[in-house]
């Protein structure tokens, strides 16, 4: 293996039988520190940069970014300027993973300006590359002169066939049951990430377990880098000692528990806003001189948060009255918006959230232009949290790495129960719109959202809900502590966890951890994940009272979809020189069509009838028409030597005027007209391909379709020997012998076969009269027909 970048130094470790490197030296000098992540042939460049401090803020200034470069699968970027935009879902979703687990190990009160982006400089498109980038960040704080608790490492492990897999390559994700992410110290887990097909919670804390042990293999080799390249961590300024403020801010709020309790009730920070602004008044008309509100307004919500906490620790109450594993009000909905192919509306407590879902061709999928392998997807969540949800007025802006974050979650946990495409062949859009928020809005998403895909008809495995748990804690080593259920918006910001599990009454489908500790208490995950487990049975029971299983159909609005399976070889005919055949079709049916290489067709379209009509048009460009089928076509076209009808679209047969019935026929519009709906039989298909019909032996057959069974040899219809039928004469300008029918028929099949026959064909003619007695053009006996002009037998195929 070469060496990423020509660094100057490597450090290396085999994980799973494949190296795993950690360079440096080289790459990005002026960085504050960076090192290159390589695995397999996937290379990620980390680097690290900061700025001053910015006093005054009450939030640590860390920034995460993951940059995607195209180049690194030699590929140049499909947009339209050709280079890189924004960053997806998948580099948003990475970045999220990454700053999760590395902020809580800065030590609190740190303020300086931190900038950590981790850049994809080549991928193998086998070797995920989001999953390094915790391991590289970790590494260049570690070596920098930043203050930080390290080292965190995070690993992806799959589960194929009942073994866990650290590291996993894009195949074997496919084939896993489990896609998790762990990050953690030598001490803890401490951020978690999972999407998994139903399985149990006990399978899932032995994948985390087997997970904790590969970070510390990593934590190790970190430790090898940073005793070789570490420098000394600078001195920062920590907060200045407020202990005089505070004990002015108990003397004004102490008898106040009332207006304490109040002001956490709501969502966001509203209430803590006002009582910061309640004690600032209060210090003013007291006479305080120089009052600093900033530092004012975070001791009271530093006096607030312990007050709160106290109160669970202490007397296992919370703040807006429940016990520690008691929800909020539920309740659901299905049906609520017209015309709508599905939706659902799902309220716990103050949460309120409205799902749509809209079901959509194969048109509607959505192309992917990323470094991971695939290039379309068939199911999407998408998650909106407006400004309105918590009572705020600002402007509204394009989705930010919560709500990608939020809907993404959702949609891992929705997605381990969706029917596959083959069989239930629609593209699905959720869109989950929070129209009241005050806590764990992802898991009402989720919830929403199983409401509306089963009102839209979608035939999802089992129902799933998600439960949002919280912990509060006496101390940083959590000594003490409180496990909460079903936390509402102020126990997540002033608690200590956030810990999402969601799932079906089977297993778990989605996990999301995130913790402000620097470690879990002990036997922790047991616990949480049973507390958790009989939540979501909770929930899950109001959801079914409101929809229990779902609906036999999709809805009236919803696009009906139809496949049919075609010969490859034969993808040409429906398409036709330049589209002509599919865009008229299209174009007369109404119909979306959408074909695949292997020959199957998407047929859809919200006319159930237009979607019929798309279907048999398909069918009759590609159909093997067998002697002896029976079909029912409109009469396209009237010679004087007999009809023509279409017996599929865009194929015609010719009845002759002697097969229209068994009387002798003087004129054929003495029978038919054009327009006329007929029945005919197949009797025989020549050697360039031409039907001949009959209407005469059709009558005697039975229902009208492609018969069941493929081809053979079948008696015809009215069993035995039809008998001799006489000698049929010589037929106009070619004797007893047709001869033969030479000549062009025209591009297209059932085209005009007028004009003359002889010598090469053409017009068969009249049938001079002396050949039937009893009037003009009539003929006599016909006598039998040799065994060799219609051969007889059975179509192939299914009945139509």
């Amino acid at each position: 293996m070469t060496t990423t970048g020509a660094q100057t130094r490597t450090f290396t470790r085999e994980i799973e039988g494949q190296t795993f490197e950690i360079g440096l030296g080289r790459l990005a000098p002026n960085a504050l520190a960076a090192c290159t992540i390589r695995y397999g042939d996937t290379v990620l460049l980390v680097t690290l940069a900061d700025g001053d401090p910015r006093p005054g803020i009450d939030f640590f200034p860390l920034t995460v970014d993951f940059e995607e470069r195209m180049y690194s699968i030699g590929k140049i970027p499909g947009s339209f300027f050709r280079r890189e935009g924004r960053p997806g879902t998948e580099a948003t979703l990475a970045a999220r993973m990454t700053d999760r687990p590395i902020r809580p190990l800065f030590p609190k009160g740190f303020k300086r300006e931190v900038h950590i982006v981790g850049t994809l400089l080549a991928s193998d498109r086998q070797n995920p590359g989001d999953s390094l980038m915790t391991i590289g960040a970790s590494t260049v704080v570690n070596i920098s002169p930043l203050p930080f608790e390290g080292p965190v490492s995070s690993v992806r492990l799959a589960r194929v066939d009942g073994r866990f897999k650290a590291f996993p390559t894009y195949a074997e994700l496919e084939e896993s049951d489990l896609e998790l992410t762990v990050a953690a110290t030598d001490d803890s887990v401490v951020m978690i990430e999972a999407g998994a097909k139903q399985i149990p919670e006990d399978d899932l804390i032995e994948a985390i377990e087997y997970a904790e042990g590969i970070c510390r293999e990593l934590n190790a080799l970190q430790r090898e880098v940073m005793a070789e390249f570490g420098v000394e961590k600078m001195e920062w300024e920590k907060p200045a000692d407020r202990s005089e403020l505070r004990a002015r801010i108990e003397q004004i709020l102490d008898g106040q528990n009332e207006m304490v309790f109040a002001s956490v009730q709501g969502e966001g920070f509203r209430g803590l806003d006002a009582m910061g602004k309640y004690v600032i008044q209060k210090m003013q008309e007291a006479g305080d001189e120089d009052v600093d509100t900033r530092a004012v307004a975070a001791e009271t919500e530093a006096y607030i948060k312990a007050t709160v906490r106290g109160k669970i620790l202490d007397e296992g109450v919370r703040a807006d009255g429940r016990m520690p594993d008691q929800i909020r009000e539920l309740s659901s909905e299905v049906g609520v918006l017209p015309r709508v192919h599905g939706s659902g509306l799902f309220q716990r407590g103050q949460t309120q959230v409205l799902t749509v879902a809209t079901l959509g061709t194969l048109r509607d999928r959505a192309r992917i232009d990323a470094i991971a392998p695939g290039e379309w997807k068939m199911f999407m969540h998408h998650y909106n949290f407006p400004p309105f949800s918590v009572g705020e007025a600002r402007p509204m802006r394009s989705p930010g790495r919560r709500e990608i974050g939020h809907g993404m979650l959702a949609e891992k946990a929705i997605e381990a129960v969706l029917p596959t495409f083959d069989k239930f062949p629609y593209v699905i859009r959720l869109v989950s719109d929070v129209l009241s928020s005050n806590g764990s809005t992802s898991q009402g998403a989720i919830c929403g959202s199983t409401l509306a895909l089963m009102d839209a008809g979608v035939p999802i495995d089992a129902p799933v809900a998600g439960i949002a748990m919280g912990l509060v804690t006496s101390d940083e080593m959590a000594t003490k502590w409180e496990l909460l259920t079903d936390i509402a918006g102020i126990e997540d910001a002033l608690g200590d966890m956030d810990f999402k599990v969601a799932g079906t009454e089977t297993g778990v489908t989605a996990v999301q951890l995130d913790i402000k500790l620097k470690k879990l208490p002990p036997n922790f995950l047991r616990e949480v994940f049973a507390r958790a487990r009989t939540a979501r049975l909770q929930i899950l029971d109001v959801m079914l009272k409101a929809i229990h299983d779902p609906r036999e159909e999709v809805g009236t609005y919803a696009p009906k979809i139809t496949i049919v399976h075609i010969d490859p070889s034969k993808i040409g005919a429906v398409i036709g020189p330049g589209g002509k055949v599919i865009n008229a079709i299209i174009a007369q049916t109404g119909a979306s069509i959408d074909i695949q290489e292997d020959g199957s067709v998407f047929i859809g379209g919200q006319d159930a009838a237009g979607v019929e009509a798309a279907v048999r048009q398909v069918q009759g460009l590609t159909k093997e028409i067998q002697v002896g089928e029976v079909y029912e076509g409109p009469v396209s076209r009237i010679m004087s030597f007999g009809a023509f009808v279409e017996i599929l679209p865009g194929k015609d047969g010719m009845v002759h005027i002697s097969e229209l019935a068994d009387e002798r026929i003087d004129r054929v519009e003495d029978v038919v007209n054009v327009g006329d709906m007929v029945k005919v039989k197949v009797i025989e298909i020549d050697n360039l391909g031409r039907i001949n019909l009959s209407m005469r032996e059709a009558d005697q057959e039975g229902a009208v379709g492609i018969r069941e069974g493929g081809g053979g040899e079948r008696p015809r219809s009215g069993g035995g020997d039809r008998g001799d039928r006489g000698d049929r004469g010589p037929r106009g300008g070619g004797g007893g012998d047709r001869g033969g029918r030479g000549g062009d028929r025209g591009g297209d099949r059932g085209g005009d076969r007028g004009g003359p026959r002889s010598g090469g064909g053409g017009d068969r003619g009249p049938r001079p009269s002396s050949d039937r007695p009893g009037g003009s053009g009539g003929g006599g006996d016909r006598g039998p027909r040799p065994s060799s002009d219609r051969p007889s037998g059975g179509g192939g195929g299914r009945r139509w």
